[in-house]
């Protein structure tokens, strides 16, 4: 565990018990790595209620649950870790939360922070995503369309956020039936890397 982290337990809990937590929470984090994710909650659990205020244990947890499909309880944890930091590393994640639970407003005031603050261009990428699809989830096709064509303009050389919001833009004008635009975007995305998502296939699709 970084040397910040194993401080903010010590703090906590005192320097002898801060250190055990931290080698749990080292555990919980190579189970994590490795998607062991039920494994990674029964280390995180007992963290949380130990030492509720450290914000690595309330942001592995979150992000644990989120990947177990928990969306409330993972919202939960998450919120927690935004309100102890201020940072806004997870909003797209805690956004999704909100989209799969159908609180749409929520969902869209994050991503509306998160434009705004514009802390980094990768979370940025996946705000725009999850914003999109709670406009595409509510029938709004056009809207969705219109917030990804903002960010998917032709770079020389794309990197990972080019490739998922061209693909995303892509899906979206094939549900939209815009045809001959979903050809292209998914072409771009093939043309960087060919086994990236499913983009051999749904190319496949549209030919």
């Amino acid at each position: 565990m970084p040397a910040p982290i194993v401080a903010e337990l010590a703090a906590a809990v005192g320097a002898p018990r801060g250190d055990r937590l931290a080698a749990r929470l080292a555990e919980a984090s190579h189970a994590y790595q490795r998607e062991r994710y039920q494994e990674a909650r029964q280390l995180l659990r007992p963290l949380a209620t130990e030492t509720p205020d450290a914000p690595a244990v309330r942001e592995l947890l979150g992000l644990t649950l989120y990947r177990l499909d928990q969306w409330r309880a993972a919202a939960r944890e998450l919120e927690a870790y935004r309100r102890l930091t201020g940072s806004f590393d997870q909003y797209p994640v805690l956004a999704d939360c909100y989209r799969a639970l159908r609180r749409y407003s929520e969902a869209e005031a994050l991503w509306e922070e998160l434009r705004a603050a514009s802390p980094d261009a990768d979370l940025v990428a996946e705000g725009r995503i999850v914003a999109a699809g709670c406009r595409a989830d509510q029938g709004d096709l056009r809207g969705a369309l219109a917030l990804m064509a903002r960010g998917t303009r032709k770079v020389e050389h794309p990197r990972e956020r080019h490739l998922r919001q061209w693909y995303v833009l892509a899906d979206l004008c094939e549900r939209a039936g815009e045809l001959p635009q979903a050809r292209e975007l998914f072409g771009r995305v093939a043309a960087a890397d060919p086994e990236a998502f499913d983009v051999r296939s749904r190319l496949r699709a549209l030919n």
